[in-house]
């Protein structure tokens, strides 16, 4: 986006953490830790905060306002079919469409997506420490990247 008026502006780099609020901390990581692998950095009563790496969740206890519809965020993941599975053992329902979205047990509204298929990357060095080296950018989101001037 373009400023016409030439003020300066710090530059975006990326999304650091998200913060969710949910009615029970300890069901949070019960419902969340079902169905991904992460780390709890710390937690109590009224807070949480789980690292997938270099960026983290913040749950929040409070959750007071209806279901999200269109509000939602999503969660690159190394196996998006067994992360489905795994949802669909516990009893989630997987809303319709072409993504696999669907709400955790206090109405936030999750996508979940396959990181190799996607624009988003990691550092090298920052996979390999997570144990997910071995993944690869499909030909399609290295065309993404290649035509933003993000890869070679």
């Amino acid at each position: 986006m373009s400023d016409s008026n030439n003020t300066a502006k710090a530059k975006a780099v990326g999304i650091n953490h998200v913060a969710l609020e949910v009615g029970n901390i300890d069901a949070a990581l019960e419902f969340y830790g079902a169905f991904l692998d992460f780390e709890i950095e710390s937690q109590n009563e009224n807070a949480a905060f789980i690292y997938f790496g270099d960026q983290f969740i913040n749950f929040a206890k409070g959750r007071s306002q209806s279901p999200d519809t269109q509000r939602h965020f999503g969660i690159a993941v190394d196996d998006k079919e067994l992360a489905r599975q795994t949802l669909i053992e516990m009893g989630v329902e997987i809303m319709p469409g072409r993504f696999l979205d669907f709400h955790d047990p206090w109405g936030n509204r999750v996508e979940i997506t396959t990181y190799t298929n996607i624009q988003f990357s990691k550092a090298d060095h920052v996979l390999k420490g997570m144990g997910l080296g071995h993944l690869e950018k499909t030909d399609e989101a290295i065309e993404e990247l290649r035509e933003k001037g993000m890869a070679p």
